[in-house]
């Protein structure tokens, strides 16, 4: 059994390897850069072994996706979780949402714009994308009342990424961000 538990150590190191190169490939240049050629030539193997544990570059933008939703669902469990109160909590996980987004364009690109073959708001959804959603729900939770914290979370998640994205696209002014974002918090926590 060394030798399986060898090539399965290899096989795993090689997925790691694509992932991380299409990651610094598409922050450094854009996913328009990542092409299966230009990533086997990162890793310094051929294209037939990319395809060997990738069907394409849309499987490779899909694992790239998950990867980030578990970074995000961290970042956002330390923000829930290290908050004084509900309302801070509140805030706190929308400015780590937030910067997450800034630090992070083309993964978050990967995980909320881009056409990747994951399935979304269903029990087949990998666990990193139930957990991040999770942190949403539970910041939300205290604050519900007698609505849903569900529907809240969707809402809530759908207000930072419209927010996000459109001043990311230059059709919000920057400097009124903070503004924009305590507007969000007041409507929620209200």
């Amino acid at each position: 059994m060394p030798i399986q538990k060898r090539r399965e150590r290899e096989r795993a190191e090689r997925e790691r390897l694509i992932v991380t190169a299409a990651r610094e490939l598409a922050e450094s240049e854009g996913w328009d850069a990542v092409t299966t050629r230009r990533l086997a030539d990162e890793i310094e193997y051929s294209q037939p072994v990319l395809y060997s544990h990738f069907k394409g570059k849309n499987a490779i933008m899909a694992a790239v996706a998950v990867e980030g939703f578990a970074e995000l669902a961290a970042e956002l469990h330390t923000a829930r979780t290290s908050a004084s109160g509900p309302r801070d909590a509140l805030a706190d996980v929308g400015a780590a949402y937030a910067a997450f987004a800034e630090r992070r364009p083309a993964l978050y690109d990967a995980m909320f714009t881009l056409a990747v073959d994951l399935p979304f708001a269903s029990p087949e959804a990998p666990a990193p994308l139930h957990q991040g959603f999770a942190e949403l729900r539970e910041t939300l939770r205290p604050l519900a009342g007698e609505e849903s914290p569900e529907v809240l979370a969707e809402t809530f998640w759908s207000a930072l990424h419209g927010l996000v994205t459109l001043m990311r696209n230059g059709r919000l002014r920057p400097a009124d961000h903070d503004m924009r974002m305590a507007a969000l918090i007041s409507r929620f926590s209200g």
